[in-house]
């Protein structure tokens, strides 16, 4: 992983369509963009189908591979990214190589919104959870910003909703245990998976919560144990996500608490 220095470095929509149509796929028959397949995305779907189709001069469906940068700390942002099945997370990058996890976005929100020209990526953003997702120049998304309109409210709403994600992971990394916060961060991913299966290894949630590697082992066997996931290597299944979310306890509350009021007022801004 590149470590560049630095100081500072889900949810489906209610009632919007009766199914979510399988994840668009980037190849020759997907060049097209249409109505369904941006609309996997939750903050496009929000948006009426005029305010959408503006967008689609401007919109390129890409694939989104595990590992991939989409951009580092200090560098422009060109794009913005509408992740459909992807799971990107937001990194802090010591200047020893040390990372943790600050912020997860998945189909519910929207990857590197620059909303004036000379900002630079104050964090790192890597492709957590391989898939594909829709890219959108960032000087177009601040043209239509500076419009005001339902994207400049959806985008405000949901800037406020990761930034209640943010503080929570503050908190939590102060005042909660860590089978707490490994229970936030495997209930963060549910939200934005379509199963309750997670590809992830005990190295990365190591390096995502910024604990040591034996500690992330005990706990997942004690949560093994206690019948909420089953592990095997490289693969967590979840079983018991009321029980999951009863162990994240209020780590993992709050920060989707903000989450829902925002989708609850997307609802709102279609009206």
């Amino acid at each position: 992983m590149r470590t560049p220095p630095g100081t500072f470095a889900p949810l489906p929509f209610p009632a919007a369509a009766p199914r979510r149509p399988a994840p668009a796929r980037a190849d020759a028959a997907a060049t097209v963009i249409s109505i369904a397949g941006a609309q996997q995305n939750d903050l496009l779907r929000a948006l009426g189908g005029a305010d959408l189709e503006r967008l689609f001069a401007h919109l390129e469906l890409v694939a989104l591979p595990a590992g991939k940068h989409l951009f580092d700390f200090g560098e422009r942002i060109e794009h913005s990214y509408f992740p459909t099945n992807a799971i990107v997370s937001l990194l802090y990058v010591m200047e020893d190589g040390a990372t943790t996890e600050i912020a997860v976005i998945g189909r519910e929100g929207v990857v590197g919104v620059a909303l004036y020209e000379a900002e630079r990526a104050t964090c790192g953003a890597v492709v957590q959870s391989g898939g594909y997702g829709y890219r959108l120049p960032t000087a177009f998304l601040r043209t239509l910003f500076a419009e005001g309109g339902a994207l400049a409210q959806l985008l405000m709403r949901y800037s406020g909703a990761l930034f209640a994600q943010m503080a929570q992971n503050v908190v939590g990394g102060r005042h909660c245990t860590i089978e707490q916060k490994l229970c936030r961060w495997l209930l963060d991913r549910l939200d934005r998976s379509l199963s309750n299966e997670l590809k992830v290894t005990q190295d990365t949630m190591a390096n995502m919560l910024g604990v040591r590697r034996e500690s992330v082992t005990v706990c997942a066997r004690r949560l093994q144990d206690e019948g909420l996931i089953h592990y095997r290597r490289g693969t967590i299944v979840v079983l018991d996500r009321a029980g999951l979310e009863r162990s994240a306890g209020a780590c993992y509350r709050a920060a989707r608490a903000g989450l829902e009021q925002m989708q609850g007022r997307r609802a709102d801004a279609r009206n």
